[in-house]
Formats: C-alpha cells, sequence, structure tokens
C-alpha cells in the first residue's frame, strides 16, 4: 500500500487520517498549528515540516482552512513542492476558490505531479463515521489512482471534471446548504412564533418535499440548544465569500447567497462565529424574540 502524507489535522483532517489508519495504510502526518500525539499513538510517523511529509510520500492529502494556507502548504518554503518524488499525487481536499485549485495545479504540473481538488461535504460527524461526499476535480487517471484510498473516508467519491470543478461544486453545495438552514430557521421561528410546537412540525414534514438532509442534521441540533460546531460560521463564510468572488468573476448574480452571508456576518458580529452554522436560527430568533426549542 501506498504511503500517504496528510497534512491538516483539524475537526475534519483528524478523523479522515485515523480512518485511513484504521484501513491499514501508513501516514506521515504534519500539522503547523495542532498537535498529532494521538495518531502517532495510533502508528502515523509524525515529522517537523510539510516538505517532509512530500519527501516520504506517494500520495499526499492535505486538508487546510482556505486558500493562502494550501498556498502556503504546497508551493510555499518548506512546502510540499520541494519535497516532491517523481510519480506523487496531490489531492487538497480543502474548501477553498477554485482559482487557488487552478494555480496549484498549473505549478505542480509543470513539474509533472499529478493535482487533484477533492474538497468534501459532510461536516465532521461523516469525517468521524467515513461517509463523507467528496467531490474531485483533475485527471482521471490519477483520480482512479487515488480513489480506493479516497473511498476509505467517503461513501460517494465523484470526479466532477478538471481541476477546480471539486472546489466549484463545493461552492455550489454550500450555497444550498446554507440556504436551506435559513429557510429552515425561519420556518421553524415563524411556526414556534405561532404557538405550534416545533418538534411537532419537524416530525410532520420531514417526510415531505421540505424533507432535506439539512434539516434532519439541525432541526434536532436547534431543538435542543445545541451549537456545538460539526461546522462553524466562519468557515460558512469564508465559502460563500469564494462562492460570492467566483460568481461575480463569472458575472453570475446571487442575491440569497448574499443575504446568507449577511445573516453570517451579523452571527460574527454578535460573537457566534465559532458556533455550529445552524445558528443561522438563532439570528431569526433573536429578530422574532422567540426560541425554537423543545
Amino acid at each position: 500500500m501506498a504511503t500517504i502524507g496528510f497534512i491538516g489535522l483539524g475537526i475534519m483532517g483528524r478523523p479522515m487520517a485515523k480512518n485511513l489508519i484504521s484501513a491499514g495504510y501508513k501516514l506521515v502526518v504534519y500539522d503547523k498549528f495542532a498537535k498529532f500525539d494521538d495518531l502517532v499513538a495510533l502508528g502515523a510517523e509524525g515529522v517537523s515540516s510539510n516538505k517532509e511529509v512530500a519527501s516520504k510520500s506517494e500520495i499526499i492529502i492535505t486538508m487546510l482552512p482556505n486558500s493562502p494556507h494550501v498556498k502556503e502548504a504546497i508551493l510555499g518554503a518548506g512546502g510540499v513542492i520541494e519535497g516532491l518524488k517523481p510519480g506523487t499525487i496531490v489531492v487538497d481536499m480543502s474548501s477553498i476558490a477554485p482559482a487557488a485549485s487552478q494555480e496549484v495545479g498549473a505549478t505542480l504540473k509543470a513539474k509533472n505531479i499529478a493535482f487533484l481538488d477533492a474538497p468534501v461535504s459532510g461536516g465532521e460527524p461523516k469525517a468521524i463515521d467515513g461517509t463523507l461526499a467528496i467531490m474531485a476535480g483533475g485527471d482521471k487517471a490519477a483520480f482512479e489512482k487515488v480513489k480506493p484510498i479516497l473511498e476509505k473516508m467517503g461513501s460517494s467519491v465523484v470526479l466532477v471534471g478538471d481541476v477546480g470543478a471539486g472546489n466549484v461544486t463545493k461552492l455550489a453545495n454550500q450555497i444550498v446548504v446554507a440556504l436551506n438552514i435559513a429557510a429552515v430557521s425561519e420556518a421553524f421561528v415563524l411556526s414556534t412564533k405561532a404557538g405550534v410546537n416545533p418538534q411537532s412540525v419537524f416530525d410532520a414534514i420531514k417526510g415531505g418535499l421540505a424533507g432535506s438532509t439539512v434539516m434532519n442534521a439541525k432541526i434536532p441540533m436547534i431543538l435542543d440548544g445545541n451549537f456545538k460546531p460539526g461546522f462553524r460560521v466562519e468557515l460558512h463564510i469564508k465559502d460563500l465569500q469564494n462562492a460570492l468572488d467566483t460568481a461575480h468573476n463569472l458575472n453570475v448574480p446571487i442575491p440569497l447567497t448574499a443575504a446568507v452571508m449577511e445573516t453570517l456576518q451579523a452571527l460574527k458580529v454578535d460573537g457566534m462565529a465559532a458556533n455550529d452554522h445552524c445558528a443561522i436560527a438563532r439570528y431569526y430568533e433573536k429578530l422574532a424574540k422567540i426560541e425554537v426549542r423543545k
């Protein structure tokens, strides 16, 4: 089995790396900010730089917060690019701007290194149980080589196009999720204010056309007043900013996305940047002076 380098061991990256170790892969791990003693205890090799990860790996996976972090880890001083060996495949599973993915991919292609952008959806729970949705962009041959590895972290692994297409797909996903949470929040704040039990509303509509994976995941959290992050407000702000920037560059108006972005910005101002993005409900609760709880 190929040795896998894994860079970025936060809320998402750590359980993803653990699933690869459980599947029998040898991992070389590094994170500039987070400790990774627990992964070393499970059998991973801990190293001290991105360059060292690359020098010891055939497949390299990065899972980082945003475009600048990915570019620094892969292309920066002491980065992956300095330790790459011929035949290495680099897979960035971060959610970043498509243009940044294309920039990294083009730089690596000039050195005959294959690159895939393969962002994920599902949040921490699905990262833990290995059922993420993975949307990849890049060379088909490289994708087929790493697909068995990706399938240890996700239940859905789809090649959607060339480099950058993975992150375009992720932006589409994040627009749908954000707008869905906002719609659910509006609806449940309204029904609660009208005196109808929100649990009863959920039970009544979840099996109909209004039902969704988002509602099934987020309404139980809202009803419990549980805003512990699986996916933080501040990260959804980052994704929607990338969506807005990409849309504007393509002359595509996305007014509903812009409206939800302002809701998320209001939550950030209110000190809720580290809350789960289902805290969108708290914005509507504040406006209506009612809480959607059991």
